[in-house]
């Protein structure tokens, strides 16, 4: 058990390592911030940020000197740091868990070979592999394997010509070619296992998203009972099956009523942010606890909520980076009553880089949905 007021190492300085670090400070630990980005927000409000690149062994050195234990709020961290760090302090989740999680092809595979449901895919090395496709995988969507997310790096295709076009956009690099499937709407579970074994299931979230970002988060999610139980049981047994130990988030589409796993983050969640204003205790507490090896504390939610994401967008006269750059009027969201704003301190907005988000909690989630929707609406967030 790792006890304050140890250091703990943080890679990566992005909204969910400033999250960590004000959880981290609260009960008590001080924390140093790796991120080569020296606007970092994590950074900005850590005890030491070093603004190095991630493969600086140097660095890595001096870092792992001076932490009790490491964590990670970003899946492309490369795993070789990770590896390379675990040599010397615990690093949790570990290398191995993390590389499965942030490569397509090795996520999929995990799902395939541990029996969890999933899509129909295949992975694309070359103009062959897309040659030799099924053609009932198609229509689908061609995802790079590394560095996609937010809608990045990945393409709808109804046809071998199109994939074929699209690979070439990709310049050749290694991709999943997935069915598209039937949407009913999508899910997540947020979880944290600790070196034990345990696990606390945050509840099951449904998720809206706007051009391929999370745009809302409804908890409890809309849908039935059993459901949700199926989707906490799911993410939690592939947990077990990495050899968790931290929070992830697991996300779901829900197809023709049944669950299919879309992906894994080896870190918090932009879904779970809720849990900061809604739950006992939230994903990044529950991070500290599983990295210093304390129990982990209530998942419980006591507040019906809703959080949506704040889009750089907002800093711009009708969304439009060529307009007047501005701040949003805050005072509209202010006048809510049971409104959390959180702003992350980024140093620029623009368009789909998310620089905050709020959630409206309330004892009735029909009037939390209502108000939330309308909070949406006032700053000026459009459909």
């Amino acid at each position: 058990m790792i006890l304050p007021p140890a250091t703990l190492g943080m890679l990566g300085g992005g909204q969910l390592g400033r999250f960590f670090v004000t959880a981290a400070h609260e009960l008590g630990y001080q924390v140093w911030v790796l991120d080569p980005d020296k606007n970092s927000p994590a950074g900005q409000i850590a005890e030491r940020h070093f603004c190095v690149d991630y493969a600086d062994y140097a660095a890595l050195d001096e870092f792992a000197a001076g932490c009790a234990a490491i964590t990670t709020e970003f899946e492309n961290v490369p795993a070789a740091t990770l590896d390379y760090l675990g040599k010397f302090v615990p690093v949790r989740p570990h290398a191995a868990a993390v590389a499965v999680c942030q490569h397509r092809v090795s996520e999929k595979s995990f799902l395939r070979d541990n029996g969890f449901p999933h899509g129909p895919f295949i992975a694309v090395d070359s103009e062959n592999d897309l040659k030799s496709a099924p053609s009932e995988l198609f229509p689908a969507i061609l995802k790079v394997a590394r560095f996609g997310y937010d809608g990045k790096g990945q393409a709808t295709v109804n046809n071998f010509e199109e994939a074929l076009l699209a690979f070439g956009h990709f310049k050749g690099e290694q991709c999943v070619l997935e069915q598209r499937l039937t949407l009913d709407y999508e899910v997540s579970v947020v979880l944290a296992r600790d070196a034990q074994g345990n696990v606390r299931c945050f509840p099951t979230g449904e998720n809206q998203h706007t051009r391929g970002i999370l745009d809302v988060s409804i908890v409890p999610a809309r849908t039935t009972g059993c459901l949700k139980s199926d989707a906490e049981d799911i993410a939690a047994r592939i947990a077990e099956k990495l050899g968790y130990i931290g929070t992830m988030g697991v996300e779901f589409f829900v197809s023709r009523g049944q669950l299919i796993v879309n992906e894994m983050a080896p870190r918090p969640h932009n879904s779970g942010h809720y849990t900061i204003d809604a739950c006992v205790t939230d994903q990044f507490e529950q991070q500290v606890r599983a990295l210093c090896g304390l129990p982990l504390g209530e998942a419980r939610a006591h507040s019906a909520s809703v959080m949506v994401n704040l889009l750089g967008d907002l800093w711009y006269e009708n969304g439009n980076p060529s307009e007047n750059y501005r701040e949003p009027d805050w005072s509209l969201l202010h006048a809510i009553p049971n409104l959390k704003l959180h702003l992350y301190g980024k140093h620029h907005a623009r368009p789909g880089r998310k620089m905050g988000h709020f959630t409206v909690i309330g004892d009735n989630a029909e009037a939390v949905q209502k108000a939330a929707l309308a909070a949406r609406a006032a700053i000026g967030i459009k459909d």
